[in-house]
């Protein structure tokens, strides 16, 4: 049975949604704001999130990048009242997986929730464990995401702290647009370099490590491709 987290603060839409989830015998468990959501993914698992973005202290768009960053492969789908062309074209390129707007069709919902679901089931990387940590493969590179190491045709690759969350980020988003400021965001979330405390988070240091990723995956069929005015994506192998 899959659990579906519902990050929701209007209590009549979450509990109407709880109720129809329930009856088609998902697990569900429910956060109305991004810090208890947040607190939520870190101490239990679920299997996809239906996420407001209009929530009370935070946008949820900052949980979705969150997640995006923090849990490989986690299916998204935003339920929204911002009905704009250019809302849904910053929730899908921030890593959603579908975007709904209210008001809305109940059996809709539940038809792209289900195919989402099945989607994240049949991935285009694929989950890999080696001596009981979890990983990812996809083409010749292998992620170790619990030791933060990756190896390519089974030669380790020597990635400093800032490279490996950004390999890390694309591999997770593989064939989707990761923008620049999904990269930034999740690179400010986390500890500075060692040394590098006062080094920029900004577009030309993130130019920097891009290239130097692209010189360390070549010459393997992996391909870091620059997004104009979007950001990157990691093209399928």
């Amino acid at each position: 049975m899959a659990t579906i987290l519902i990050v929701e603060d209007d209590a009549l839409l979450l509990d109407a949604l709880t109720g129809q989830l329930q009856q088609l015998e998902f697990g569900v468990c429910t956060a109305s704001s991004v810090a208890e959501a947040t607190a939520l993914l870190q101490a239990q698992a679920v299997d996809g999130i239906i996420l407001d973005l209009g929530l009370p202290g935070a946008d949820g768009m900052e949980l979705l990048t969150w997640a995006r960053t923090h849990i490989a492969g986690l299916p998204v789908l935003i339920l929204t009242a911002r009905d704009g062309v250019e809302d849904r074209v910053l929730g899908l390129n921030a890593g959603a997986d579908d975007y709904i707007t209210k008001p809305f069709n109940m059996q809709e919902l539940q038809a792209r929730l289900q195919a989402m679901l099945r989607r994240a089931r049949q991935p285009a990387f694929t989950q890999a464990s080696s001596a009981g940590t979890p990983g990812t493969t996809i083409g010749p590179l292998a992620l170790d995401h619990a030791s933060h190491s990756a190896a390519l045709d089974g030669e380790p690759l020597d990635l400093t702290q800032r490279e490996w969350e950004l390999l890390e980020l694309l591999v997770n988003r593989c064939g989707e647009v990761v923008t620049r400021d999904d990269v930034l965001a999740a690179w400010r979330a986390s500890p500075p370099e060692p040394g590098q405390t006062a080094a920029p988070l900004n577009s030309n240091a993130l130019e920097v490590y891009v290239h130097r990723l692209r010189k360390k995956l070549d010459p393997s069929p992996l391909n870091i491709r620059n997004i104009r005015g979007l950001g990157y994506m990691l093209a399928k192998p």
